[in-house]
């Protein structure tokens, strides 16, 4: 199958962008059956607002007690209480790498 570029109007910006043929395989070799609906610099701004803000942003830490050793920590989710907290250390000896 034989692709052509295709310009495409960006949903989020309303700018003008080009879906290369080149991308056109690519898509189709991942299996992907819709048409790109953003244009890079959206897609990279949707992607890392969804992450957190991409590189060289700082993650969101909350203050935890360990369930092991009792230390005060910082983990990168807030703790429900469900379940134990670790520090670094503990965890690393609770569940050893594999």
């Amino acid at each position: 199958m034989s692709f052509q570029d295709k310009s495409i109007q960006c949903s989020d910006c309303s700018a003008t962008f080009t879906f290369s043929a080149e991308d056109q395989e690519f898509f189709r070799s991942k299996g992907y059956t819709n048409e790109p609906k953003r244009c890079m610099e959206c897609r990279q701004a949707r992607k890392a607002e969804r992450s957190g803000g991409g590189y060289g942003s700082q993650r969101q830490m909350f203050p935890a007690t360990c369930g092991e050793c009792g230390k005060n920590t910082e983990v990168p989710f807030q703790p429900r209480g469900e379940k134990p907290v670790y520090c670094s250390d503990c965890f690393r000896k609770v569940r050893p790498s594999r």
